[in-house]
């Protein structure tokens, strides 16, 4: 196969550093770096996307993307903003915008549940179950289901964590109590409260667990002194919980009048932490390139230093400083090429083979609390191609300076004393 001179023997000097002692030190660690680093940055990242997405899928599962308030909507007094007589109108209208795959009616409000051991301030939520059916309550049952909110009046579901803390199970009682909400008494003014059948557990495996219980919406409604179904908010189930922000947007530009909240308002802060940790980590791992690149340049340097009879022949022969320019480039990036192969080899291989090689060597990133649960991995294509790509182009940009100084040779004075 043809090959350019200048590739052909930039080629050659990348194999023959093996015999020139020092550089080839130099040369080697560079090499080992950019290993390191393309390895760890892939590994790392695809741990983080796995914990990203596990958030994405425990606690955005449960907490609704958005919530309408359709109150709002009744309360206008506007003759230009469009208002629905029922929930299953705005239902129906909402399902048309993009990203929307489900609309739920829902009821919610604060409240504190009571059992004989303990007392905890949780969200209540009134649903209707038959609309459920995408809920990730349904999935994650530990015992009972969301159906049974239809066949027991006034039951109510809950988390396992929160199960655990007021030590009840399937067909106990608790009491649910409307601290904003009085009646008056013979007693005096005393909180809104009643008795619930626990009809049903689950365990979405995140802090929701512990703060959100379920209802049946006619049941929410008669303890909240509402009538009918009580339906005040309709929840909405996108295709991507960050483009909540977006749709929020998109509807407040429609339909004005309503009051819109997202996700961002509740776990925001939460997701921002994660994004940012996620950021610095790849700063972080992307240094170690960084530094395997510099001493690309340290082993070219001396390369060139200890070529300078070559290339004086060379010149003389009629290689341009173009030509000695592609020699050393072409050298610095196949040795940054090799680490890159390397590198993204051993860290795909250790990214998808990582909850093995943890459980060889004994350890538990988790801790003993999750000892049964591996690691959450995602390995994403796009950014390990962005990690090969930025790692091939940091080597590039490490030879121009040894390259440049190399073509700047002038074989007269280096061949003086040959």
């Amino acid at each position: 196969m043809f090959l350019p001179a200048s590739f052909f023997i930039g080629l050659r000097y990348s194999r023959s550093q093996r015999n020139s002692g020092f550089v080839s030190f130099i040369t080697f660690f560079s090499i080992a770096g950019i290993v390191l680093g393309v390895a760890s940055l892939i590994t790392v990242v695809s741990v983080m996307n796995g914990f990203e997405g596990e958030l994405k899928k425990r606690i955005l599962g449960i907490v609704p993307h958005i919530v309408v308030d359709l109150k709002s909507t009744n309360e206008s007094s506007s003759s230009s903003h469009r208002t629905f007589n029922t929930w299953q109108e705005a239902r129906q209208e909402l399902l048309t915008y993009p990203h929307v795959k489900h609309v739920t009616p829902l009821l919610q409000s604060e409240s504190l549940i009571q059992s004989s051991k303990a007392l905890q301030g949780v969200l209540i939520v009134g649903i209707l179950p038959e609309y459920e059916e995408h809920n990730i309550v349904h999935s994650n049952m530990v015992s009972g289901n969301l159906e049974s909110l239809n066949n027991i009046p006034y039951s109510v579901v809950i988390g396992k964590a929160l199960a655990y803390k007021l030590n009840v199970s399937i067909g106990d009682t608790v009491r649910i109590v409307l601290p904003n909400k009085t009646i008056f008494t013979p007693m005096g003014r005393i909180p809104v409260q009643r008795t619930f059948t626990v009809s049903g557990v689950f365990n979405v495996g995140s802090e929701v667990d512990g703060s959100v219980v379920y209802v049946h919406s006619k049941y929410g409604a008669k303890l909240l002194k509402q009538k009918g179904d009580g339906v005040s908010h309709l929840r909405l189930y996108l295709d991507d919980a960050f483009n909540a922000d977006l749709l929020s947007d998109l509807i407040s530009q429609d339909l004005p009048n309503l009051d819109i909240t997202t996700w961002n308002e509740s776990q925001g802060a939460l997701f921002s932490a994660v994004k940012m940790e996620k950021n610095m980590m790849w700063l972080m791992l992307s240094l170690i390139i960084a530094v395997a690149a510099f001493n690309i340049v340290s082993a070219l340097v001396m390369v060139v230093i200890d070529k300078q009879g070559e290339i004086g022949i060379l010149q003389t022969l009629g290689m341009n400083r173009k030509n000695i320019l592609n020699i050393f480039i072409v050298q610095g990036v196949s040795n940054g090429l090799w680490g890159v192969i390397i590198g993204s080899v051993l860290g795909i291989l250790i990214t998808l083979n990582l909850n093995s090689i943890l459980s060889l060597i004994g350890v538990s990133v988790l801790g003993s609390a999750f000892a049964g649960q591996n690691l959450p991995i995602d390995l994403n294509v796009n950014q390990v191609f962005i990690i090969i790509s930025s790692a091939l182009f940091t080597s590039f940009l490490a030879t121009l300076y040894p390259a440049y100084q190399a073509s700047k040779t002038l074989p007269a004075e280096v061949l003086r004393n040959e």
